[in-house]
């Protein structure tokens, strides 16, 4: 029997009314009972800086320690210039420092793009897979979720109003389940 797995969920954008903060928060009431996502914050950590690497500030500690105590990672992220944003990017290169010391190493997760337009995040998506193949992220590569047209995607509770949305996002839970689990016994 599978034991549940602990997700830490990072979503890229801090607006206070963020589509992908919504979409993190209804994927936590859809999620099989195998996966316990998390969201984990990334407004306050400060900027990435080499000289910290030794003694970094408290809050990029407890970042570092809640990715290395999660069991994988979901990343929730919009696209700003066809890549991710600056936030989210920080708080990668965060957890990943010093060099050797990555809290992300060998941590399955998978990636979700969240976006008012129709394309739903293409260029942040594929570009966040690339620095998770270096940090040695497996990310689950089926289903690939771009939510497009998400301004009109959730109901005044939070869920997502779709059927259809909601369905797919379901089976994209269930694969990554499967995902976590079969890369976590590494």
């Amino acid at each position: 029997m599978a034991t549940t797995k602990n997700v830490a969920v990072i979503v890229g954008s801090l607006r206070k009314e963020s589509l992908n903060r919504k979409m993190a928060l209804a994927l936590e009431k859809l999620a099989p009972d195998t996966l316990k996502l998390g969201i984990v914050e990334i407004g306050n950590l400060p900027l990435y800086n080499q000289d910290f690497d030794d003694d970094p500030p408290k809050p990029a500690r407890d970042f570092k320690d809640q990715i290395q105590n999660a069991d994988a990672v979901l990343f929730v992220t919009p696209e700003y210039n066809r890549s991710v944003p600056g936030v989210l990017k920080n708080a990668i290169d965060i957890a990943s420092r010093p060099y050797g010391k990555s809290a992300w190493d060998g941590k399955p997760g998978a990636v979700i793009s969240v976006s008012p337009g129709a394309v739903g995040g293409f260029g942040a998506n594929h570009h966040l897979r690339q620095s998770l193949v270096f940090l040695n992220v497996p990310a689950m590569q089926q289903p690939e979720a771009y939510i497009g047209g998400a301004g009109k995607l959730f109901s005044d509770s939070g869920d997502i109003a779709n059927d259809s949305t909601r369905e797919f996002m379901q089976k994209f839970l269930q694969s990554f389940a499967q995902w976590v689990e079969r890369h976590s016994a590494r």
